[in-house]
């Protein structure tokens, strides 16, 4: 399972740790990813997601999930989200149109 968050497209950094005595050794900086499950409430179920403490906050300020991946763009979205996002806005438009 890849380090990566489907939101924001955060991954694995790496770099030097350097000691006291200025030996380097390199090392990996891993992004804070949890494991968490959003309510979609366009579809009726939930969705479960790999994402950064970031991702999660700017969800959460958004209005939740639905209303994030409506007016959120594609640019970094992973495909898991891709297909979350087509089915909502499927959904919406025959709700429109109906």
């Amino acid at each position: 399972m890849a380090r990566v968050c489907s939101v924001t497209g955060k991954r694995v950094l790496t770099g030097n740790s350097v000691s006291h005595a200025n030996n380097k050794s390199r090392r990996r900086f891993l992004p804070n990813l949890q494991r968490i499950s959003f309510l979609s409430e366009t579809l009726g179920l939930r969705v479960h997601l790999r994402l950064t403490a970031q991702a999660i906050r700017t969800i959460e300020k958004n209005g939740g999930l639905d209303a994030f991946l409506t007016t959120a763009s594609r640019e970094n979205m992973g495909a898991d989200l891709l297909k979350v996002r087509k089915a909502i806005l499927k959904r919406v438009n025959a709700t429109k149109t109906a």
